[in-house]
């Protein structure tokens, strides 16, 4: 079994050509003239592998982009003398076996950077080519959206530790619509992942990596048999070959600028699914003093048996006091007192959750020290700076919208006195009653309740001072005019659900997949998306197997897959004042239209 690494370094020289002035652009590629040995040759017992070109070329990123299947163990040379790309080994290749070079498009041309796309060199230590291949693609679990530049490995060993622990025993790459293939297979029984290789060392041994893998084990055989691209009919002798270069297609539309040439799509057998792994270790992720008087603390995990415990030293609880984000993984310190805010250096004790190397979570205790210098200002300080908070009052808001105040530093309480709501009418306008009520999560979120009516205007006052935080600044006077806008005045959508399986997620998302409202379900049902401003929308469906009311990743510690995603087969345009009402089977899966792609080559 050919479990080898494969890593690669670069070493050529070559004189630098100039190009000839005048004439048309050379929009070619290079053209291989010969090869030692052949492309395709059997039996072969050589280290050396030279292919001349018939000009000069230049390698790209020939590290990141060069691979061989099945992997060696030790470094190949690579490097250019003239016209000729040559690799050196400096190991015995395994008996009885196909290798496949994989250069992507890192041969191009040395004047004008013309590109050799998914250029393949193939040959075998014994009597055949193996000539069998596996074909899918591979999809971001949640969006769906193709992945390219992801390793995809092949292992005979079907343990669940091989790609954890072994090198692959053939492995490719998903080009950049997310297909891939790989070629010259030996009949037999396989597992096959896919992963983004972040320490480029061809294992799934970082956390943090994205992953792929199929639940079952795959089956190479005779009936999948690939057709080779260029593969010279030979005898399997050593020797050279001369090859012409084909007559270019003519096009109306050639681009001065060098571009590889669109990227076939693959209908692949087989469909997967990258996830990254979820977090499992409690560790403090940072700290920081976002200003004088904010303290800021996340941790990598929600606190659950262990919490999170804060005190500063030589200082009064008083002084200070702590808010948290819903989960309780984002913690907030705001400082009260200005003799305490004023010093450059507040030393800190924090007690957190920790999950060591044994994987038990403990009480962890840091003393951290929190730095802030304050850019000197000659401006007094007075009772009228310029402090300032938003809002979300617009010249029309929905109906049943609720008009939120929020500030960058914590509210002290509004003083209502200062505070005005009217509504127009024919002789005028009139008082309406409200309230202002503090977000019980955070201090520097209020919200205003009253009851609006459609096809009415509004005027909200709030004088000076009447918004302020708890430092003492306070705000200018404002004067807000709205309207709200009738139901008519949006767009509506219904969704037919039929074959629901369970907890499942509806999701309105626009067109860059920005989640705008949700709807669970559990049976077949209508959901309905109200209120909807003019313009184009898709839908998601998840479903939900945990029931937790969110999507979750996958786990292949756990063996889980993430969360299985659809979405509707096309993008709906809403219409104002229009209700649009569609079925949608959700025992189909769809996955996105691909749309063949190009990639620009980078110039030097």
């Amino acid at each position: 079994m050919v479990i080898l690494t494969t890593l690669f370094s670069v070493s050529f020289s070559c004189a630098r050509q100039a190009a000839p002035s005048g004439g048309p652009k050379d929009l070619d590629p290079p053209v291989i003239t010969k090869s030692n040995p052949l492309n395709g040759t059997l039996n072969y017992k050589g280290k050396t592998i030279a292919i001349t070109f018939d000009e000069y070329v230049t390698l790209d990123k020939v590290n990141e982009k060069f691979m061989i299947s099945p992997p060696v163990s030790k470094k190949p040379e690579i490097f250019l003398k003239g016209k000729s790309l040559n690799i050196e080994f400096t190991e015995d290749f395994k008996d009885s076996t196909t290798y496949t070079l994989y250069f992507q498009d890192a041969i191009r041309d040395l004047n004008e950077a013309n590109v050799i796309p998914n250029f393949q060199f193939v040959f075998s230590t014994g009597n055949v080519l193996d000539s069998l291949s596996v074909t899918g693609n591979l999809l971001n679990s949640s969006s769906l959206e193709a992945l390219e530049n992801s390793l995809i490995l092949m292992y005979r060993q079907l343990a669940d530790s091989a790609p954890v622990k072994l090198l692959p025993d053939y492995i490719g790459l998903a080009d950049i619509n997310g297909g891939f293939r790989i070629n010259n297979i030996k009949e037999g029984t396989y597992r096959l992942y896919a992963l983004q290789d972040k320490n480029n060392n061809k294992k799934y041994d970082l956390a943090d990596e994205g992953f792929a893998f199929m639940d079952s084990t795959v089956e190479i055989n005779h009936l999948k048999n690939y057709l080779p691209v260029v593969i010279a009919k030979d005898t399997g002798k050593v020797s050279d070959t001369k090859v012409t270069r084909p007559v270019a297609a003519k096009s109306n539309n050639l681009s001065l600028e060098s571009k590889t040439p669109e990227v076939p799509l693959i209908n692949g057998e087989y469909k997967m699914f990258m996830f990254t792994a979820p977090v499992k270790n409690h560790y403090l992720t940072s700290s920081g003093r976002k200003s004088a008087n904010l303290l800021s603390y996340t941790l990598s995990l929600p606190p659950d048996s262990v919490k999170f415990e804060f005190s500063i030293t030589d200082a009064d609880q008083k002084s200070y006091f702590i808010e948290k984000n819903i989960s309780g993984d984002t913690i907030d310190v705001w400082i009260t007192d200005s003799s305490l805010f004023s010093k450059p250096q507040i030393n800190t004790i924090v007690n957190y959750p920790f999950t060591d190397s044994t994987g038990v979570t403990r009480v962890k205790t840091d003393s951290i020290p929190m730095r802030f210098t304050a850019t000197r200002s000659t401006r007094a300080r007075d009772a009228l700076s310029r402090y300032k908070y938003s809002n979300n009052i617009f010249e029309n808001i929905k109906p049943g919208q609720v008009i939120t105040f929020s500030s960058q530093t914590p509210f002290r309480d509004p003083d209502t006195t200062k505070i005005r709501l009217y509504k127009s009418v024919k002789d005028g306008r009139l008082s309406v009653p409200y309230s202002i009520i503090k977000d019980s999560l955070t201090s520097r979120r209020f919200f205003l309740k009253a009851s609006l009516k459609e096809e009415s205007t509004y005027l909200f006052i709030a004088d000076s001072a009447s918004f302020g935080d708890i430092y003492g600044d306070v705000a200018d006077s404002v004067g807000l005019k709205f309207s709200v806008r009738t139901n008519n005045s949006y767009g509506q959508l219904a969704m037919n659900l039929s074959n629901v399986k369970g907890e499942t997620i509806i999701q309105l998302l626009d067109t860059k997949e920005i989640v705008i409202l949700e709807r669970k379900v559990n049976k077949n049902s209508k959901v309905e998306f109200p209120l909807l401003e003019r313009g184009n929308y898709r839908l998601r469906a998840i479903n939900d197997l945990n029931g937790d009311g969110k999507w979750t990743t996958g786990d292949y510690k756990e063996k889980r897959q993430p969360e299985p995603v659809t979405y509707y087969n096309k993008d709906i345009d809403v219409k104002i004042d229009f209700w649009i009402v569609e079925d949608w089977d959700l025992s189909k899966a769809y996955f996105k239209d691909q749309k063949l792609k190009t990639k620009s080559v980078a110039r030097n």
